[in-house]
């Protein structure tokens, strides 16, 4: 049951907590009791793509497990050094999709914005971790540019904030952003793709909430949650905070080999979920980006368990299997 009047209380400034993420596998480790049960990938794909992770997802996890759902998403296992052909850098084709930069554009009516390269936590599977950011990120210098071509095409409806997660910015950088697109008189949505309200709950701020409802834009936030184990109290307090404040609140999951690759695990997230007031929106097979082929699960076992979770939850509990494919116009549905 969500609160009727729902405070948020951060315990501890959310900007404080994310210059404290844990960047070291070991000190992860010795937090869990687990030194001696897993084995890091080599230090150059460390070096790459480094370990990251926030204190409060870490307190989500289960001391003494080491195969943890979440901590298995986090956690850089030497199984990212297996090379496949059909795992590459790009897989979804954002590269050939930026029309300029910090802008893909991939579907008709929407633009996406890749305002920062910054994550609150590195997800081990993320199709953007081999992604050129400092190449393509216009905040630095060429911010009014892209506000300009924004302005020139209207054919847009809807702008979507990526990154990176567009909520590690702060306040003042995400308040000018979206007042910019506020006047762009063609814009009628903005939706914020963002792991924060699950990974750093306490970036969902009363200064935040009142940034988000001063725009005469509709906003929805497409959530990222993996495993009903990630859904607690305070997560639960953030999303009661962003529903009443009328931001309509979707979920996109990545199926993952060993994390949530039953019916069990799948329904407790789809009923997590709606009981924080969140629709599970989309069941995503993995992006086949290098360095993530020990996370994939066959379609066709992704469309046997969408099937299965048919038949025991309420049609719009059950999230749309769906794939990304390079040059499409849309999400490709699998079922």
């Amino acid at each position: 049951m969500i609160p009727q009047t729902p405070t948020v209380l951060p315990k501890q400034d959310w900007q404080q907590q994310l210059a404290k993420a844990i960047k070291d596998p070991a000190e992860l480790l010795k937090q869990l009791g687990l030194e001696k049960s897993l084995t890091t990938v080599n230090d150059a794909i460390l070096k790459q793509f480094p370990l990251r992770v926030t204190q409060s997802y870490i307190n989500k996890m289960q001391y003494g497990d080491p195969h943890d759902p979440l901590l298995r998403q986090v956690f850089p296992l030497i199984d990212e050094s297996i090379q496949h052909d059909d795992f590459v850098l790009d897989p979804v084709g954002d590269n050939l999709a930026i029309t300029q930069s910090g802008i893909l554009q991939k579907y008709q009516g929407r633009a996406l914005l890749l305002t920062t390269g910054a994550c609150a936590i590195h997800c081990r599977y993320c199709f953007r971790r081999h992604f050129p950011y400092q190449a393509s990120n216009p905040l630095a210098s060429q911010w009014q540019q892209t506000m300009t071509s924004l302005q020139e095409d209207s054919s847009l409806e809807e702008v979507i904030l990526s990154g990176g997660d567009p909520l590690t910015l702060s306040d003042g950088k995400l308040s000018a952003l979206i007042q910019s697109l506020d006047t762009i008189p063609h814009l009628k949505r903005l939706r914020i793709h963002t792991r924060l309200p699950i990974v750093l709950p306490d970036r969902i701020t009363p200064e935040l909430i009142s940034i988000l409802t001063t725009t005469r834009l509709s906003v929805a936030f497409v959530i990222h949650a993996n495993h009903s184990h990630e859904l607690m109290d305070d997560v639960a307090v953030a999303l009661a905070a962003l529903q009443h404040a009328n931001i309509s609140l979707l979920n996109q999951t990545v199926l993952l080999k060993g994390i949530n690759d039953t019916v069990i695990s799948l329904k407790e997230l789809s009923e997590r979920l709606f009981s924080l007031g969140v629709i599970p929106y989309y069941l995503h097979l993995l992006d086949p980006v290098q360095g993530a082929t020990h996370f994939d699960v066959p379609d066709q076992q992704g469309i046997k368990l969408v099937q299965q979770l048919r038949t025991q939850l309420s049609g719009y509990l059950v999230p749309r299997l769906v794939r990304e494919q390079q040059g499409e116009q849309s999400k490709t549905v699998i079922y």
